[in-house]
């Protein structure tokens, strides 16, 4: 075998696997890297769609947090308002309360202090009239001197 011919033919081999190479196996093969690039591509694509969804979701919900505080800052300054009022109006009530319950001892005093006036008058009659019955050394009739009695309880 001659070496020229050798080499020939291993030449003419060769272009016939490349072609045949470059006619089915590449354009698969460049198709399969295609996609996984492109695949690659959409993946990084939707990560930084992730990411820009992620940081306007944290703006979202930082909004959010601080309407949530500001709207519980305002519901505990009414809370905190409502009870003063309330406070206020215990107040008063207790202080018309405490001032019916004075007027009411006051009065039932009066009418304590009006009848045991009435029950001392009565006692002072009658034992002047023991007394003057004592001097006397005779019963004073109560009701025929009861004029004089009746004047006599309220000199006292």
């Amino acid at each position: 075998m001659n070496l020229n011919a050798t080499l020939f033919a291993q030449l003419v081999v060769f272009l016939i696997l490349a072609a045949f190479t470059m006619k089915f196996v590449w354009p698969p093969l460049m198709k399969a890297l295609d996609e996984r690039a492109e695949r690659i591509a959409n993946g990084l694509a939707a990560a930084d769609r992730g990411k820009a969804d992620l940081a306007a979701a944290e703006k979202r919900v930082q909004a959010e947090l601080a309407g949530a505080r500001d709207e519980g800052q305002k519901r505990i300054a009414d809370a905190e308002k409502r009870a003063a009022l309330i406070i206020d109006e215990a107040k008063k009530t207790a202080a018309e309360e405490a001032a019916r319950i004075v007027a009411a001892a006051k009065a039932d005093a009066e009418q304590q202090v009006t009848r045991a006036r009435e029950e001392l008058r009565g006692q002072v009659a009658a034992l002047a009239v023991q007394g003057a019955e004592q001097i006397l050394k005779r019963e004073v009739n109560a009701e025929a001197h009861a004029a004089l009695l009746s004047q006599l309880s309220t000199e006292l």
